[in-house]
């Protein structure tokens, strides 16, 4: 389901963290970071809300995909958001998903190495698993059980695109209300059905938790958290989250 633009007064409520160089703000679920070709509602569109004196509004630092909620770091202006890009390109920003996903994995932690490459060309973004693809590399540990389900936290060394969903389904336990990779779209893709959101059935269940940004030399790392969003508050309470 997507959501409507943020208001202004909206989008400074999900301020999580600000400072002379970077905002952190806590995305919804169902809000594109960009405008579509097509155009459409986007969170772009509300960053002129976040100025705070400063002459621009800040641009994204990295992406999330429409569906993942939680911390989205951007830069407030030209020179942060190249520092800012850099730490991003070589692995210096730390961060952890979290996600509920069905059954869940044997043991209770671990690594998964398995290289991605693009699906195909009329599918875009998506992404499988290619032994010539792009290195993607994900730290995971289990962190709650219940009914069926797993809560994880999951932890990309590497940050190919849609990684975390696919590693997720490789280990064949799928994000809950993934429509790309999870269990029902392999489903119709094995019979060939024609692709559709499944319409009434879970918003994914991924969400970027904490994000640690060495932004500064002479301090201390900046460490952001993001509350979990609504939508997931049930199943992760099935799996012993306590709401915290």
């Amino acid at each position: 389901m997507d959501v409507p633009e943020l208001t202004a007064d909206q989008i400074l409520a999900r301020v999580l963290h600000r400072d002379g160089l970077m905002l952190v703000i806590d995305k919804p679920a169902g809000l594109p970071v960009h405008r579509g070709p097509k155009g459409g509602a986007n969170l772009e569109a509300s960053f002129d809300a976040l100025r705070f004196g400063l002459p621009r509004p800040p641009v994204l630092a990295h992406r999330l995909d429409k569906d993942t909620s939680g911390c989205l770091v951007l830069g407030r202006h030209r020179k942060a958001t190249a520092s800012l890009g850099l730490l991003f390109k070589h692995g210096k920003i730390s961060k952890t998903y979290w996600a509920v996903v069905e059954s869940g994995p044997a043991e209770d932690e671990g690594t998964i190495e398995l290289p991605l490459g693009r699906l195909n060309a009329e599918r875009g973004w998506w992404q499988k698993p290619d032994p010539d693809g792009q290195e993607a590399i994900t730290n995971w540990k289990v962190l709650g059980r219940g009914d069926g389900l797993a809560w994880l936290a999951m932890e990309p060394v590497t940050g190919r695109t849609h990684q975390l969903r696919v590693h997720a389904a490789a280990m064949e336990c799928p994000i809950v209300g993934d429509d790309i990779y999870g269990t029902q779209a392999s489903l119709r893709r094995l019979h060939n059905e024609k692709y559709f959101p499944r319409f009434g059935e879970p918003r994914l269940h991924l969400h970027s938790r904490e994000i640690v940004v060495p932004i500064s030399r002479n301090k201390e790392p900046v460490r952001v958290t993001a509350p979990a969003p609504e939508h997931m508050h049930e199943r992760l309470r099935t799996c012993g989250w306590n709401g915290e």
